[in-house]
């Protein structure tokens, strides 16, 4: 087993250094860029031992029990390297391996010729192995080793092209402002914003872990007696350290308020964004919630603190995909679009999760398996949107039907995905989001109608929003001239991922094993079929009308001016705070460098006054004290 976690997670980063290394001569070898092929046979490497840990550790199954495997650290402390093979992390770590190889062997073609391949290449591949540690960790601090490492690497790949000097790479109307505010975001500062803002959720999960770990005395998530520490800390310690763990997942995940981050992290390679947005960095906190709840089993806790937590979570998911959702239906940049659209997607897997609550298990596995489906989807589009932003040399949905006959490989890629990914019955996406239907339905007695309205909602604009990708960048979109660049290897990546959305399709209509067989039962019902039937005409409604041309689409492409919170509002409380703690520093540095010296030499002066060795001046003082005395003495 050892050797198999070594190749899982060292082969990605291993095979990167030399690259790394390599690009840092000067004169650069002329085989230097070479090297990319070697980055990307670890990223295969890694995604055999994946493989062989979904098929030879027994039977694949909700509730086959999880196997574990232990490497020593400092067990005095029940602190040792624990890793988990489960059916969330056998098939979580299948899917971030599959894809980062075919994004892998996308960007060998992208990249060519870029600037920063040493510097790329490492990034990218510690990318894949954080996500991969991540994955598979049943300890929470090897967990939150793999999670630093994600955001490192994300910051690294954001802001790959720090120089800013092409505006192809930027986000937003370059030179465009609101009041204050610059609308347009380069890659530098991307890339710290991406970073500050993750941080402001981990800083709360670090020390969540550490709570748990003096009140359970251990870090792994299997072991932790969830029942006998809400006996210890009762319903608001319980609601306090599960939020508090629960701030890096949604930071990381872009929930509100923490989402613009993923909007202006399109800055980076395309190859970055399609990696991020499916299978690493922001599913990681969606799955990370999947896999707490999946030991914590919420369901057997009713009248505890952890109904708050699963009502936040629920409400929190279903606000930000709806918000997410409207700001993909204003956006005009390909990336930025299909950000905003994660961002959605991700709400909607936390929302089905949190419903684990009042209904089961199911409610895990319908947002695990939406995940599953989301990811090769939203990759497929990435990849095209990279494709396109290459031969187009525009960021902007710009294309007719002279770009579908020109790349017909993205142009069915794009259609297959967006359809596949919107739930119009009976493909992929459809059957997982009935069971998401079945399950928001079943909070009708606790909760209302409320959440099942949101969903449908949410899916509808969601339809919506895929078919104006489909049509402004192949359909309706205005005419634009093409530079042809190649892209074979950029079209073999995309089709072999879109390949993947029929394959889970055909797992999806042919399985009868949990958890298919409900989303059978709840993909024939009639309720199911007809919000099928209303995000099929949402779809159709959307291709003909693509683009909201009024202020009220603008707002939405503004984001909803929630820019204004991160880079106004924040930077001013910080600005504030920063100026407070100047004004303190002075006060001491004052106080230890000015004033308690200066107080020092003056009472040092006065007793070397005091102190000169003549008895006449002693006996002054003493014959002036007496006299003081009989003064004060007459006076009372």
């Amino acid at each position: 087993m050892i050797e198999v976690l070594a190749i899982l997670f060292l082969a990605p980063i291993f095979s990167s250094i030399p690259i790394a290394i390599a690009w840092g001569i000067e004169p650069r070898p002329r085989w230097a860029e070479k090297l990319s092929y070697l980055s990307v046979f670890g990223l295969f490497l890694s995604l055999l031992a994946s493989l062989y840990l979904l098929i030879y550790l027994g039977e694949l199954s909700p509730e086959a029990k999880p196997i574990k495997y232990t490497i020593e650290w400092i067990p005095a402390l029940n602190i040792n390297f624990v890793f988990i093979f489960d059916y969330l992390s056998r098939i979580m770590g299948v899917l971030t391996a599959l894809i980062a190889f075919l994004i892998g062997v996308y960007g060998l073609e992208y990249m060519r010729n870029d600037y920063r391949l040493g510097w790329y290449w490492f990034f990218f591949n510690l990318f894949t192995a954080s996500m991969l540690l991540t994955v598979y960790s049943d300890n929470m601090l090897l967990l939150f080793i793999g999670w630093e490492g994600l955001g490192l690497a994300s910051w690294g790949l954001i802001g790959h092209w720090f120089r800013d000097d092409d505006e192809l790479s930027y986000v937003g109307n370059v030179g465009r402002k609101i009041w204050k505010l610059n609308m347009f975001w380069t890659p530098s500062f991307a890339g710290w914003r991406a970073i500050s803002t993750i941080r402001i959720g981990d800083m709360p999960m670090f020390f969540a872990i550490a709570a748990f770990f003096v009140l359970t005395g251990t870090l792994n998530i299997s072991e932790i007696d969830w029942h006998g520490l809400e006996g210890k800390v009762g319903t608001v310690g319980i609601v306090i350290l599960i939020t508090a763990f629960s701030m890096g997942l949604f930071a990381k995940s872009a929930q509100l308020p923490f989402s613009d981050w993923l909007m202006t992290a399109m800055t980076g390679p395309t190859t970055v964004s399609a990696l991020l947005h499916s299978a690493t960095m922001v599913a990681a906190g969606t799955y990370i919630f999947m896999r707490l709840s999946w030991y914590i089993e919420p369901w057997k806790f009713h009248g505890h603190g952890y109904e708050y937590v699963y009502i936040l979570v629920l409400f929190l998911g279903l606000a930000s995909a709806l918000y997410g959702a409207l700001v993909a239906a204003g956006c005009l940049e390909r990336k930025v679009l299909l950000a905003a659209s994660t961002m959605s997607s991700l709400g909607l897997m936390f929302a089905s999760t949190a419903t684990c609550y009042w209904v089961g298990k199911i409610g895990i596995l319908v947002g695990f398996w939406y995940l599953v489906t989301h990811a090769f989807a939203k990759a497929t589009l990435f990849l095209v949107a990279g494709h396109l932003i290459h031969e187009t040399h525009d960021r902007f949905c710009v294309g007719d039907f002279e770009v579908a006959k020109h790349l017909k490989l993205a142009f069915i890629a794009t259609v297959a995905a967006t359809l596949s990914l919107s739930g119009i019955p009976p493909l992929t996406a459809y059957w997982v989001k009935s069971g998401m239907d079945g399950v928001m339905h079943a909070l009708e007695h606790e909760l209302g109608y409320l959440p099942l309205v949101l969903l449908i909602l949410t899916s509808m604009v969601y339809s919506g929003f895929l078919a104006k990708f489909l049509s402004l960048n192949f359909i309706k979109g205005k005419h634009v001239h093409i530079h042809p660049h190649g892209g074979k290897l950029m079209e073999i990546s995309y089709t072999a991922m879109f390949l993947m959305l029929f394959l889970l399709l055909a797992i999806y209509i042919t399985s009868y094993e949990k958890p298919f067989k409900e989303f059978h039962h709840e993909g024939f019902l009639p309720s199911s079929i007809a919000v099928g039937i209303l995000v099929l005409a949402a779809y159709i409604f959307a291709l003909y009308k693509p683009q909201i041309k009024s202020k009220v689409g603008e707002f939405l492409g503004d984001r909803m001016y929630l820019p204004f919170l991160n880079d106004l509002i924040v930077a001013k409380f910080g600005w504030v705070l920063s100026t407070l703690s100047d004004y303190g520093n002075r006060f001491i540095d004052f106080m230890c460098h000015k004033a308690v010296p200066k107080l020092f030499e003056i009472y040092s002066n006065g007793t070397r006054m005091i102190q000169s060795g003549n008895i006449n001046t002693y006996i002054k003082i003493a014959v002036a004290f007496v006299f003081i005395v009989v003064l004060i003495a007459a006076g009372w």
